[in-house]
């Protein structure tokens, strides 16, 4: 199996409709023994989010900006484990003023908080898990990106954010090569998720989708996007690493809508 023995932190998973779960899914399916995070009143739509994989994992609590919760989760995998060969980061989060049209008048203060939470929390969580990860022999660690190379309407400072994401992921390449460890990130196309739904505008994300991607993209459907995490997580890309991986259905890759009654 894909990810046989392998020993992985999945954060992010908040109902079994998000990326993170289907992803966890997957990670057991392919032989993974998996822990989740959550925190705040959220964790216990992780708990029950939990109980509907094919096994119930530990969820763990970490708050990715709360330095000791980082050292309690430590605590708890090297007591579990002892190592760790891998970890998904499915984190983000910008205020309300950060996004929909404010770009121009958004404090500081909340521009700081979507970098530290969605980009710089990248870090926070390899830093975390490093000496594991070197007790393992190496690994990978995979975030979830979303393609900012063009500016979006409403995004805003999550796009700002995410932007820092892919530049987060290849110096954590470059810093964390020695140990073995490979860092990269998966775009995802738009998915109406939790998460996706919470950003305002999101349905001229999809449009822009249906016209545009070469291939047809199904908003309902996070699998497609959980497997190719699954397979950055394993042993079949072993020399890939600061990559940013799109999985969008070639959005990214075409300038221009497909012609009207073009399949």
């Amino acid at each position: 199996m894909l990810l046989n023995g392998k020993r992985l932190v999945i954060t992010g998973v908040l109902t079994d409709g998000s990326i993170a779960w289907h992803a966890a899914r997957i990670a057991q399916e392919q032989g993974a023994e998996i822990v989740l995070t959550g925190f705040g009143r959220a964790i216990r739509l992780t708990e029950r989010s939990a109980k509907r994989l094919p096994e119930t994992p530990p969820v763990l609590e970490l708050d990715i900006n709360d330095p000791d919760h980082m050292e309690v989760l430590v605590a708890d995998l090297t007591d579990r484990w002892g190592a760790v060969d891998g970890a998904l980061h499915a984190i983000a989060f910008a205020p309300g003023d950060a996004l929909g049209g404010n770009f121009l008048d958004t404090p500081p203060d909340s521009a700081a908080a979507a970098f530290l939470t969605s980009a710089f929390s990248y870090k926070t969580l390899a830093s975390g898990l490093l000496p594991l990860m070197r007790n393992a022999g190496g690994g990978a660690l995979v975030t979830l990106d979303f393609d900012n190379s063009s500016a979006w309407p409403a995004y805003d400072w999550m796009g700002v954010s995410k932007s820092a994401l892919q530049s987060v992921t290849r110096y954590l390449a470059r810093y964390l090569g020695d140990d073995g460890i490979r860092v990269n990130a998966v775009s995802a196309g738009p998915l109406a998720t939790v998460a996706a739904k919470s950003i305002p505008g999101l349905d001229e994300f999809i449009d822009a989708w249906h016209k545009r991607a070469p291939l047809p993209w199904d908003i309902y459907d996070p699998e497609p996007v959980a497997r190719m995490v699954c397979v950055m997580l394993s042993d079949w890309a072993p020399s890939t690493t600061g990559e940013i991986i799109h999985v969008d259905g070639g959005f990214h890759a075409v300038a221009l809508d497909r012609p009207t009654g073009e399949s």
